[in-house]
C-alpha cells in the first residue's frame, strides 16, 4: 500500500476558448476528477469571435449584437458539469481578455483582445491560481498553439510564464509553487493519418482538402509523444462535454463538425508531449498512460 501524497493531487490546465478543454482534454479532465483529483481549468477568453451553428443564435455574433460570449459561458458551464469539474476560471476574471479571432483579422487588433496583452500582465493573473491550487501537473498548447490561432499561442506563453514566477520566491504575494510536470498537447502523426482513413470510410468529408497528414501544422511526430491518456469509461462524459456547446460543435456518433463545418473524429485517446519534469513509468507502449505518473506516492 503507497502513502498517499503529502500535497493533495492537482491539475490544472489553461485553454484559450471555451470548448478547447473537452476537445483536447475532455476524457482526461473527467478521469482525473472522477479519481478525486483537484481539476482546475482557467479559460483565457469568452469566444466572443467564434462562428456560430446554431441559426436561431445567430444574432449572438460579434458582427451582430455581440453577445456570444455571455452565451459560451453557459456552455462552458454544462461542459464542466459534464465531466464532473467543479472548478473552472477565467484569466482576469470573465471577460477581462477578448477573443483574438484569427491570425490577421481585425480582431486581432482591438487593444482588449488576448493576443494585444502583455504576457508578464497576463500571466500575473494565473499565478495566484497556480500557488492556490498548486498542480503537479500542469497542461496547456505547445509554442504554435496547435494550429496557430493567436490565443492558443498566448495561452501557451502565459501558462509557461505563470510556472515560472508562480516559483520565484522574490514574485508577488503567496507561497511559491513549482509545477513538477507541464504537459502539451499533442496529435500524433500516426493517430492523425488513421483518424482520415476511418472518416474516409465513414463518408465523412476530410478537414483538409489536398493536403498531406505532414503538411498539418498541429501534427507532431510520434517520437515526441510520451503520454496517452484512454478515455475509457469517460468516453461518454467527453462526447457529452461536446454536445454543451451547441453554438460551436455539432456530434454525430464517432465524429464532430467545428464552427466552420470541419469534421473531426472524437479522439478516444487524448495525447501528450512533456516538457517539464521526470517521466513516470510508461506503459507497454513506451508511453506513460497517467500524468501522474511517478507523483502518486
Amino acid at each position: 500500500m503507497t502513502d498517499a501524497p503529502a500535497t493533495p493531487l492537482s491539475l490544472l490546465l489553461v485553454h484559450a476558448h471555451p470548448d478547447d478543454e473537452v476537445i483536447n482534454n475532455g476524457a482526461s479532465m473527467a478521469r482525473y476528477a472522477a479519481e478525486g483529483v483537484h481539476v482546475t481549468l482557467v479559460t483565457c477568453t469568452l469566444g466572443e469571435e467564434g462562428e456560430i451553428l446554431v441559426p436561431e443564435l445567430a444574432h449572438l455574433a460579434a458582427d451582430r449584437e455581440d453577445a456570444l460570449g455571455p452565451h459560451r459561458m453557459t456552455e462552458l458551464a454544462d461542459s464542466m458539469k459534464a465531466l464532473g469539474v467543479g472548478d473552472q476560471r477565467y484569466l482576469g476574471g470573465p471577460g477581462r481578455y477578448r477573443d483574438s479571432g484569427m491570425m490577421g483579422t481585425p480582431p486581432n487588433e482591438r487593444p482588449d483582445s488576448f493576443w494585444q496583452a502583455d504576457v508578464d500582465e497576463a500571466a500575473g493573473h494565473l499565478v495566484p491560481v497556480v500557488r492556490e491550487v498548486r498542480p503537479q501537473v500542469l497542461v496547456t498548447y505547445d509554442e504554435i498553439g496547435g494550429y496557430g490561432h493567436p490565443d492558443h499561442i498566448q495561452a501557451h506563453r502565459v501558462a509557461m510564464r505563470a510556472a515560472e514566477l508562480a516559483a520565484d520566491p522574490a514574485y508577488g504575494a503567496g507561497e511559491p509553487w513549482e509545477v513538477a510536470k507541464i504537459y502539451w498537447n499533442a496529435m500524433p502523426r500516426s493517430v492523425v493519418a488513421a483518424g482520415f482513413e476511418r472518416m474516409k470510410e465513414a463518408g465523412q468529408e476530410l478537414p483538409f482538402e489536398n493536403v498531406e497528414v505532414d503538411d498539418l501544422p498541429f501534427v507532431v511526430d510520434d517520437a515526441l509523444v510520451t503520454a496517452a491518456v484512454e478515455a475509457g469509461e469517460y468516453f461518454d462524459a467527453k462526447v457529452e462535454a461536446l454536445r454543451a456547446y451547441p453554438t460551436q460543435v455539432n456530434t454525430e456518433d464517432a465524429f464532430f463538425a467545428l464552427s466552420n463545418n470541419v469534421g473531426q473524429s472524437i479522439m478516444t485517446v487524448e495525447h501528450y508531449r512533456q516538457v517539464k519534469g521526470e517521466p513516470g513509468p510508461a506503459g507497454p507502449d513506451g508511453r506513460e498512460n497517467d500524468l501522474f505518473a511517478g507523483l502518486r506516492g
